[in-house]
């Protein structure tokens, strides 16, 4: 293939014994990506049954449930830019092939936990393994792809994370109904052993030549200002006041942290992270609209599970099937974005995209005990297409706006991100939901013995255990949690709505739009006599 006349070709980075297995270094990078959606995504559906009381579960109650999320959250968000630092000047394979070791042992302690303690803690150790594998993946992803192709595999990555939203609640549906509920967590012991192999034998390493000298003064004030936040955020849901002296001691304490963060990379000779980026209208808006989303989808993503196993009676496996059409869309139209932006471009790509988001959250307070099926398909639908249209565009942003030495950093950057957004999104809106809940149930408690009504009150698995164990006089009880939990989740979706709608505003005003986006073709690659084409995009 020649190249266009007057179209000059750019010089190839990627060697090419490389370049010519790229595809499959992408799977294998899917591959390993896939454990941690797929364990995050089983635990959704897996939240009741954990909830219950032994053999079936562990008795966790609303907030040991939370906690079982959150402390997964809290390392690993607090590690993800340390990780993405490692992996750029240690070599990102090694940092990959670390990750995945300390998640399958995690996760095999985990499913032999005896008490929520001590799942709570094996949820950290599988935190401080998948904090070293997700910046890991996309930074090498970005050094096996040339610029042109970047947009496509990024778009292929993501549809990646849909699938494992699609297997993670069917697989989770299809273990609890045969095992006990360790078996969520043991499964992806097979899973990431077949992961560490194929690492071995296809992925390249890659570092960054010149990492310039350690800067631990910088990299301590990341780790102790994102771990404080997220402790604060954490803290604030759980006790569903962030006035708390608990609550704005660490938040402040963050907030603060990471000030003197900015201040010191802003005037340090070697910084580890340059901010001078997040004076690009474009990076910040990218970075904002991630956290946005994520904000607005996890807490959904929480309290959704209740909501078809409490209220609507569903079992776990019939509950992954309804949210088959969100995993679906994502990955039909993840692998299909750079099209549609290099038509329209980011801007309105990401805002049509954050319109869906809202209105599929927004349709949530629709939803009552009798909704039909299909209108559940539809939403959870709209919802994965409206995220296919707004993660690929903005991670090429974050990306490309870093050079492909710094793709830890960047990569890092784009997840921390993500876990902050949904950390809140779990904490603000469960806290939202907690305090609706024990509202409108308090009322219907008089049945309830005097010593049993705060718990009974505490969530509505607690109010429906209660309910049972008064046999048919609970009955009266059992309606009464579900239509407080669809009041309480009504309120809850509405605020994740306002907060997408606030995604969209933000994207709307500082994304770039179509001149910018899609300047035209990039130039071909050249690689000897045959040069590889370019595909529409962005040119990094």
């Amino acid at each position: 293939m020649s190249i266009p006349s007057g179209a000059p070709a750019a010089v190839s980075r990627v060697p090419e014994a490389v370049h010519r297995r790229r595809w499959a270094i992408l799977a294998v990078l899917m591959f390993s990506l896939l454990i941690v959606v797929l364990d995050n995504s089983i635990l959704n559906v897996a939240v009741k049954t954990i909830a219950s009381p032994a053999p079936d579960g562990i008795g966790a109650t609303q907030s040991e449930l939370e906690w079982a999320i959150n402390s997964y959250t809290l390392v690993f968000a607090g590690l993800l830019f340390t990780a993405g630092l490692l992996g750029d000047r240690l070599g990102r394979k090694r940092v990959l092939l670390f990750g995945i070791s300390v998640f399958v042992v995690g996760s095999a302690l985990a499913a032999f936990s005896d008490s929520p303690g001590q799942l709570i803690s094996w949820r950290a150790v599988m935190g401080l393994g998948a904090a070293f594998v997700m910046p890991a993946t996309l930074a090498i992803l970005m050094n096996v792809f040339e610029p042109d192709e970047q947009p496509r595999a990024i778009g292929i990555w993501a549809g990646g994370v849909g699938l494992g939203i699609a297997i993670g609640p069917i697989t989770g549906g299809l273990l609890l109904e045969h095992f006990w509920w360790g078996s969520i967590f043991l499964v992806n012991v097979p899973v990431g052993l077949v992961a560490l192999v194929a690492m071995v034998v296809l992925v390249p390493d890659s570092r960054d030549p010149k990492p310039g000298r350690l800067d631990p003064v910088g990299v301590g004030l990341s780790v102790v200002g994102l771990v404080l936040l997220v402790y604060g955020i954490i803290r604030g849901g759980e006790l569903a006041d962030f006035t708390d002296l608990t609550v704005l001691a660490p938040v402040l304490g963050g907030v603060v942290a990471l000030t003197v963060f900015v201040l010191y990379e802003k005037r340090t000779a070697h910084p580890a992270l340059d901010v001078s980026h997040f004076k690009k209208p474009a990076f910040s808006a990218a970075v904002a609209a991630i956290a946005l989303v994520f904000f607005a989808l996890m807490g959904v993503t929480f309290f959704s599970a209740f909501y078809l196993q409490s209220v609507r009676g569903y079992t776990a496996l019939q509950s992954g099937l309804l949210v088959l059409p969100l995993a679906a869309a994502q990955m039909i139209f993840s692998p299909r974005a750079r099209i549609v932006v290099h038509r329209f471009g980011v801007r309105a790509v990401c805002t049509a995209g954050m319109v869906l988001v809202a209105a599929g959250l927004a349709a949530f307070a629709a939803f009552d005990a009798g909704t039909p099926v299909w209108v559940l398909c539809v939403v959870f639908f709209v919802q994965g297409t409206g995220m296919a249209h707004i993660m690929p565009p903005v991670t090429v942003a974050i990306m490309q706006a870093l050079p492909r030495e710094k793709a830890g950093a960047g990569s890092a950057v784009n997840n921390t991100f993500r876990q902050v957004g949904g950390a809140l999104g779990i904490a603000v809106l469960g806290s939202v939901l907690s305090t609706v809940y024990r509202g409108d149930i308090e009322g219907h408690l008089s049945a309830v013995p005097p010593g049993a009504r705060d718990v009974a009150g505490e969530s509505i698995e607690a109010t429906l255990g209660v309910a049972a164990k008064l046999g048919p006089a609970g009955k009266p009880l059992a309606a009464a949690a579900s239509d407080s939990f669809i009041v309480a989740m009504h309120v809850a979706a509405l605020g994740s709505a306002a907060i997408a709608l606030a995604g969209a505003v933000v994207v709307a005003l500082f994304l770039p739009g179509r001149s910018s986006a899609a300047p035209g073709p990039a130039a071909p690659v050249e690689r000897g006599s045959a040069p590889v084409p370019a595909a529409p995009g962005r040119n990094g």
